[in-house]
């Protein structure tokens, strides 16, 4: 069995630490793990493995760590199953250019238009060193299907990015 977890809270606080030591205590496997700051916050994300009882455990101790830290958390348990939206081919896309309003919001529905998946993604808003500009960097993990005509593919995005007068840059992910 396999329990999605997010975890929000202040900085100050050890709440990470303390849930590692508890996956561990519970006897649960870490999968996946990621964790950034956001503001004055810190966010983790996990993906955990462990039988039924191990991961109800550890429900039991992150519902403890959550009270006594004064953290925010949130879990899902995960069918195991095959994702079939994850079968084709990773690519890496960075984007950059003057922020604009919904400018995730209108690449994000582009990808879900052309069955793109997003495995992962990272975007941020900063101001220009040399002058006043705000500018958006983005960078994505995207599966394309099996099935989808790559170079078609391609060429839409690009001509898409042209005409949000953003720059792009779509690559297959080398291993």
């Amino acid at each position: 069995m396999q329990l999605a977890i997010t975890l929000l809270g202040s900085r100050s606080k050890k709440f990470v630490t303390e849930t590692l030591f508890s996956i561990s205590e519970c006897q649960c496997t870490i999968l996946e793990i990621s964790c950034n700051q956001l503001g004055k916050a810190m966010a983790a994300h996990l993906l955990i493995e462990g039988n039924w009882n191990h991961i109800a455990k550890f429900e039991n101790c992150l519902e403890a760590i959550q009270k006594r830290l004064e953290i925010q958390t949130h879990t899902l348990r995960i069918d195991k199953s095959s994702d079939e939206s994850m079968n084709g081919i990773p690519y890496s896309l960075e984007i950059i250019g003057l922020d604009q309003e919904n400018i995730v919001q209108t690449i994000i529905t582009f990808l879900e238009r052309n069955t793109i998946a997003i495995q992962e993604f990272h975007a941020s808003r900063y101001q220009a060193s040399y002058n006043q500009s705000l500018i958006f960097s983005g960078k994505f993990i995207v599966i394309i299907p099996k099935e989808s005509a790559l170079l078609s593919i391609r060429e839409q995005f690009l001509d898409f990015c042209d005409q949000l007068n953003i720059d792009a840059i779509l690559e297959p992910i080398k291993r």
